[in-house]
Parts: structure tokens; C-alpha cells; sequence
């Protein structure tokens, strides 16, 4: 007897996404895992097919139909996690590279190979990607604004506006939309590492490339490292071309690891966020801390800065570990202008905001009285102590004390 097979809704909400996604066929393949592919060559006893196959990709950077031909031009298993990131965040494809950098190298490659050398950027970035704009690496030039000056910042040859919100490390915002009006017609790209698709979808609101880190929430448990750009399916054909001639690939291994991050991607963030949202109330109000940073959409980083030695409570820490990066299930804590942006010229990286005593911190799935404890004895140090203001304003009064929204 036929059954008939339930119609699929045309939408889902984004944790059964985070499941489901790039798991499509593995029913007809009669598996439950998703099949991980290390192969780097496939045999073919069809060269003229191949070569014609090859020929294609080389015109138009489509995926080649049939089997793969070689794990530079493509992989199944890191297939499967592109489809699903791009699910997640809206958009018609993804192209995943071996890291952060190397997914925003690409970019700027494609963008450059066109004549679209300038970019205009709003601060603060990452430091590494502050750094790859600036130091002109790739031939790139770069205007550097804030949200409201990005319209009067454009050339003819400006190819690309980039933006981080939440920024990394002071979590400032900036309304997307407002910025995709005044971009006009040259692609705005969107660091989303810091938000992820759960918290918000930069394609929504007019963003044409969404970048992600990888290392950081999508994998979330600091054992793999990757990058990924979300975008149209015009623009990625052009990504897997630069990926293909520059090799930078992402392992099978690392799509695997990156594909199964995303299944708890939802639950994590959620959960981690909510963990923050309760360490930034208690920051706020605590008299060792002059002021605190933490965005209206929620999300699991904060940053703070001490009165004191930032570096005495990044040694008095012993729970939380003091390390650089992010998004793990652990909690995470570095000093931004001694590790992430310590390659930012000291001027740039003050004037945006990142000071010489902020912190910041990437929450994980730890109990908040655990991590509150280890904190706060971290913040007993005597230099933290010994610097505080003589006369301490009233709570609420101090400059950046004011209790802010903590969002979802």
C-alpha cells in the first residue's frame, strides 16, 4: 500500500532547523548519522565527463552535479553544514572556508577582482579583521566611519560596507536596516559571530553577506575551527571559486564537528544567554566595576571595565578560564587590548571605545552562583580595591552603571 508523505511546512521554527537542516536525505540513505567523508580524490572512469564537469565549475562556481571530483572544489560533508547554516540564517547558500579570516579574505578577493578595492568599515571589528582592512594585505583601502557617515564615505569603487554588531569586544549596536538604506547598492557584509542566527538574521534586514566565525558558537565546544559566509547564490558561486584557486578549504572533519554544533546551537545560546544576562545585573551594581557592556538583543558575552588592574582579576580567576576566543560551553575571559586587538593601532582601538581596563567575558553553561563566586573573588584583588573611587556614586548614578536591557 502507497502512503502518501506529509507535505513539509514551508516553515520551521529555528531549532528544529538547527536539527534538521543538511540532514535531509539521510532517510534514503538508510542512516541516522550524518555520514562523515575524508575522501580528498573520487575515481571517475569518465575523464571527458569530468573534464566537462570541472569546465563548468571553472564558468560559473556551481557545484558540479554527480559525484565530487576533488575535495578542493568540493566536499559532501561540509556541504551539509553550508545547507544547513544557510537555512538557519535565511539565505540561499553558504560557503564555509577553513576560518573566520579566511571566509573574509575571500570576500574581499571577490570584491577586489571586480575593481571594488575600497570598503568602508564602521569600528570596532574584530581585531584581525581590523587589521586585514587597515594594513591594505590584499590591496584593499578602507574608510573607517560610524553607522551615520557610511553613506557620505562611498566611491564608485567602494565594493563593500562591513559592520560587527555586536561588536567585538564593546558589544555595540547598530541598526541594520538604517545602515543597508544607506549602503545604496554596494553589499553590506554583517559579522554575525557574536549573535548567531539565534538572536538575529542579518539577511533579514537587507544584509547580502553574513559572516560567521565558526570556531566560536557554531562549533561551541573549542574543539574545531572554521569560517562560513551566508549569502545569495550569485555571490557564493564566486566564494567557491576563490576557495577552490586559494585552498582554503574546510576539513570534512571540521564540517562534521560544525554540523553537529548547530543541532544545539538554539539551546546553548539560549541558555548561556541567560546565564549573562544575570552576571551583567550583578556587575552592574557592583561598586568595583566602573561600567558595563551588554547588548538589547541578549546574547552570551559580556564586557566590563574595572576600576582597578583588569590583568589582576584575569589572574584571580580560577573556574573561568583566561583565554582567548569565544562561544564555547565554557566561560572565557581575556584582556581585548593585550590578546583579540592588541594588533589595532593603541589610538584606533581606544577612540572605539575598547579601554585599556575592559574585559571581556564569553559566557558558557556553567551555574551563574559558580561563576559569580569565582568572579567576584577575582574582583577582590587589591589592586581592584585600592583603585576605587573615594567617594562611590550612588547606585544607578555612575557613568555606564544604568541597568540595561538583557534581552532574550
Amino acid at each position: 500500500m502507497e502512503i502518501a508523505a506529509s507535505a513539509t511546512p514551508a516553515t520551521r521554527a529555528l531549532a528544529t532547523d538547527a536539527v534538521h537542516a543538511g540532514r535531509e536525505d539521510l532517510v534514503e540513505l538508510g542512516v541516522h548519522a550524518p555520514p562523515l567523508d575524508l575522501s580528498t580524490t573520487y575515481p571517475s572512469h569518465d575523464a571527458a565527463g569530468e573534464a566537462a564537469r570541472i569546465d563548468a565549475f571553472a564558468t560559473t562556481g556551481a557545484r558540479p552535479d554527480g559525484p565530487p571530483v576533488y575535495a578542493r572544489l568540493d566536499n559532501p560533508t561540509t556541504a551539509r553544514f553550508e545547507t544547513a547554516l544557510a537555512k538557519l540564517e535565511g539565505t540561499e547558500s553558504a560557503v564555509a572556508f577553513a576560518s573566520g579570516m579566511a571566509a573574509l579574505t575571500a570576500v574581499l578577493l571577490v570584491r577586489a577582482s571586480m575593481g571594488l578595492r575600497h570598503v568602508v568599515a564602521v569600528r570596532p571589528l574584530y581585531g584581525c579583521s581590523d587589521h586585514l582592512l587597515n594594513a591594505g594585505l590584499l590591496g584593499t583601502e578602507v574608510t573607517w566611519t560610524d553607522p551615520a557617515g557610511i553613506g557620505e564615505a562611498l566611491r564608485p569603487d567602494t565594493g563593500l560596507v562591513m559592520v560587527e554588531t555586536p561588536a567585538n569586544p564593546t558589544l555595540a549596536e547598530v541598526d541594520l536596516r538604517a545602515v543597508r538604506q544607506a549602503c545604496g547598492s554596494v553589499p553590506l557584509l554583517v559579522d554575525n559571530t557574536f549573535a548567531t542566527p539565534v538572536l538575529q538574521r542579518p539577511a533579514e534586514e537587507g544584509a547580502r553577506l553574513v559572516l560567521h566565525s565558526a570556531t566560536k558558537y557554531l562549533g561551541g565546544h573549542g574543539d574545531v575551527m572554521g569560517g562560513v559566509v551566508a549569502c545569495d547564490e550569485e555571490f557564493a558561486r564566486k566564494l567557491r571559486q576563490v576557495r577552490f584557486a586559494t585552498g582554503g578549504v574546510l576539513h570534512p572533519m571540521a564540517g562534521y564537528l560544525l554540523l553537529r554544533g548547530l543541532s544545539t546551537l538554539p539551546v546553548r545560546v539560549r541558555a548561556a544567554s541567560t546565564t549573562a544576562a544575570d552576571l551583567a545585573r550583578r556587575l552592574t551594581t557592583d561598586p568595583r566595576v566602573a561600567r558595563v557592556h551588554y547588548p538589547s538583543i541578549g546574547g552570551a558575552m559580556i564586557s566590563f571595565e574595572v576600576y582597578g588592574n583588569p590583568h589582576d582579576v584575569i589572574a584571580g580567576v580560577r573556574l573561568i578560564t583566561p583565554a582567548v576566543s569565544l562561544g564555547s560551553v565554557d566561560t572565557l575571559i581575556q584582556h581585548p587590548a593585550s590578546i583579540s586587538h592588541r594588533i589595532v593601532d593603541a589610538d584606533d582601538r581606544r577612540s572605539a571605545g575598547v579601554s585599556d581596563r575592559l574585559l571581556r567575558m564569553s559566557v558558557g553553561l556553567e551555574d551563574v552562583e559558580d561563576l559569580w563566586r569565582d568572579l567576584t573573588e577575582a574582583l577582590s584583588a587589591r589592586s581592584v580595591r585600592s583603585a576605587l573611587p573615594a567617594q562611590p556614586a550612588r547606585e544607578g548614578d555612575r557613568e555606564g552603571l544604568q541597568p540595561r536591557p538583557v534581552g532574550r
